[in-house]
């Protein structure tokens, strides 16, 4: 069901697409957590950075987008999965959708976790419970729809016996888009790990791999002169072709709960992936003749990742550490080049961080609500500045125009980072 609060011609967003200053989908526009080149970023943060409008809104774990002039967000609504479309200038909301039921545990409030993504005049949203919905961008009328249960056999049982993966804790991991195709790890029966929908119609393009779905968003990398989707799995990590889903290659990587939270990073040849149990693991992806050969060239346990994804500037990894510290790894070799502790402030099991690259910089959310901007350098640590912008959050933000739109427990903002 759909609920418009104003009405728009459809015409709207027919035409329209991304805009390169957009932030459409988890990560930003090419999914790796950086500001594309060209598009305007700060080089100081502001002391008191200027909130430009708040709005209250129900618990979540998904991250607010940003596209063609709307932000849209998750949240719960008196037990509802609810997307919302907004104006990005002053928040009037423009509808909301209901696509599920709310999907709860011990981890955190009842609420959606998985980040929408918007692609031309389309919106894509996956509930925790495995629905996954294609609304219009202009009004929020439904599209097509699939149910990875249902119409797949996937189990959610949540935190019963020996679940694992989205089984256990919901499906987090947003969807990717390239060129008509539409990605999602989906689980279930039948090779059904992956499946490759026909993003206008929800039509069924291929089934790939018997992959039980972690929570790490699955990406379309560039390996070897090959396009190909990166996926980290409960099974491990896997690059598979586009055209029919066909595996290229897998490195194994398991864990007590298949707890394989952070997106892949590739860079060249070398695909980054990590969990607090494994550590940080760098993977070298080469041809082999016609075939490919991917083995795992090292792997770091004082840069293990938890659930915060980290981001790659030139040869180097930037990310939050097993010890609630700020660090700075060598791609090649694993080798941290420094660590920077004094900004999570949180249990090191529960601590997170989002990163954004902007230019030679970075810029961070800790969980605790604060913004810190550092010098992307492998030299040292080199602050820039910081400042309070929010409650307690574990969501990623959105960058688009200057502005950053976030959200914490309470509220969804728009704050300005420019002058």
């Amino acid at each position: 069901m759909r609920f418009p609060a104003i009405l728009l011609p459809l015409s709207f967003f027919v035409a329209s697409v991304a805009r390169p200053a957009d932030w459409p989908q988890w990560r930003g526009p090419d999914r790796n957590g950086c500001v594309p080149a060209g598009v305007a970023v700060p080089t100081t943060l502001p002391t008191e950075p200027k909130v430009a409008w708040h709005v209250k809104i129900g618990d979540g774990l998904a991250s607010p987008v940003v596209a063609s002039g709307r932000v849209f967000y998750l949240d719960n609504q008196q037990g509802r999965e609810t997307l919302h479309a907004l104006d990005v200038a002053n928040a009037n909301e423009f509808w909301h959708d209901d696509i599920g039921e709310t999907f709860s545990d011990e981890q955190s409030p009842p609420g959606p976790r998985c980040t929408p993504m918007v692609d031309s005049d389309r919106v894509y949203a996956q509930s925790c419970r495995g629905e996954l919905r294609c609304v219009s961008a202009a009004d929020g009328h439904l599209l097509w729809r699939t149910d990875y249960v249902a119409d797949f056999g996937a189990v959610v049982m949540g935190e019963n016996g020996n679940s694992q993966g989205a089984s256990r804790h919901g499906y987090s991991a947003s969807p990717v888009i390239d060129g008509a195709a539409l990605f999602a790890l989906v689980g279930g029966k039948d090779g059904a790990g992956v499946v490759a929908f026909e993003k206008y119609t929800g039509r069924v393009l291929w089934k790939s791999q018997n992959d039980e779905p972690a929570y790490a968003a699955p990406v379309v990398a560039n390996i070897g002169g090959v396009k190909q989707l990166v996926a980290f799995t409960v099974n491990g990590a896997v690059g598979l072709a586009l055209k029919d889903g066909g595996l290229l290659w897998r490195v194994p990587l398991k864990t007590s709960s298949g707890r394989h939270v952070t997106t892949p990073v590739v860079v060249d040849d070398m695909v980054l992936v990590g969990s607090h149990e494994i550590g940080l693991v760098g993977i070298k992806v080469s041809r082999n003749g016609d075939g490919w050969q991917a083995v795992q060239a090292w792997r770091s346990r004082e840069s293990a990742v938890n659930f915060s994804s980290p981001v790659a500037v030139g040869d180097y990894y930037y990310g939050l550490g097993p010890n609630k510290n700020l660090f700075c790894t060598e791609i090649k070799t694993g080798r941290q080049a420094w660590s920077k502790e004094g900004y999570i402030n949180g249990g090191a099991e529960r601590s997170h961080a989002s990163f954004i690259v902007m230019g030679e910089n970075i810029l961070t959310l800790t969980d605790g609500g604060e913004l810190v901007f550092f010098a992307a350098k492998p030299e040292a640590f080199k602050e820039i500045g910081q400042a309070q912008v929010c409650g307690r959050t574990w969501c990623n933000p959105a960058y688009a125009d200057g502005k950053l739109y976030l959200r914490d427990g309470r509220e969804l903002m728009c704050v300005n980072l420019m002058p």
